[in-house]
């Protein structure tokens, strides 16, 4: 492979996925502690952009008296986390191989990702994410009407209605999450790593998701659970929690296709 993923490069072969198992995720989370350890820096980087867009966002509902639809922004945070690993991908690719680590050659490659079919993937998960939107605030909706809320957003969220709506958006975000986290979670580093188009690789992607259901579904609980957690106070948690499990993430894609 080119030391720059901007060169061009010919079409890649995908091998078939392998088959993993429990203990791969702990060493893919240790690796991927390891290389944020090796290059802090890239990650907080990285990082910055989407705590500081939380806080811009939380900062506008708020203003606006409508803080409630924070919540289903934040939900749906973990639709676009996979995206914002592409630098990390890098990262992590340049570490194991021992290739030269700046910032012109991170950027670079991340610059470069615009002629490729990166863009077609992140059209994918935005839509994505705008489609949650349109689903919550149509929930919002059925449960709500169109009555003004005058008591606070808690009392709200707490009352029978309110438990019940949340009740069926999360099950319906669940399974959203579930499906684009099946297309993207191999997808996207493999897009970065070798030259197929985004359709084979969310095929690739499917595939390797099914072949290792019980595996991935613990794997997209932890993500899960490590952002929320990383999101609750104020967003800070995502300066550790997102680099090391974006750099996970490309040492369980090399697992996945070796």
């Amino acid at each position: 492979m080119s030391d720059n993923l901007s060169d061009p490069l010919p079409p890649s072969a995908i091998p078939a996925p392998q088959r993993i198992d429990l203990a791969d995720l702990a060493a893919v989370l240790k690796l991927g502690l390891a290389d944020f350890r090796r290059a802090p820096l890239f990650g907080m980087a990285f990082s910055l952009v989407y705590v500081l867009g939380g806080l811009v966002l939380y900062a506008v509902f708020l203003a606006s008296g409508q803080s409630w639809w924070f919540i289903p922004i934040a939900v749906g945070f973990p639709l676009l986390a996979p995206f914002a690993a592409t630098g990390l991908y890098e990262v992590s690719r340049r570490l194991e191989q021992g290739l030269a680590l700046d910032w012109g050659a991170v950027a670079g490659c991340v610059f470069a990702q615009k002629d490729r079919q990166v863009p077609s993937m992140a059209m994918v998960i935005m839509l994505a994410f705008m489609f949650w939107v349109f689903v919550a605030h149509t929930i919002f909706a059925l449960f709500f009407g169109m009555q003004p809320i005058t008591s606070s957003t808690s009392d709200m969220l707490l009352s029978g209605t309110g438990l019940m709506m949340l009740a069926v958006g999360g099950a319906i975000g669940g399974v959203m999450a579930a499906v684009m986290f099946a297309l993207t979670v191999i997808s996207l580093p493999l897009l970065l790593d070798r030259e197929v188009d985004f359709i084979t690789a969310m095929i690739t992607s499917f595939d390797a998701v099914m072949q290792n259901l019980r595996v991935m579904a613990l794997w997209a609980a932890l993500i899960a659970l490590l952002l929320g957690l990383a999101m609750l106070p104020f967003f800070l948690g995502l300066f550790i929690v997102l680099p090391m499990l974006g750099h996970a993430s490309w040492h369980l894609y090399r697992r996945v296709l070796p």
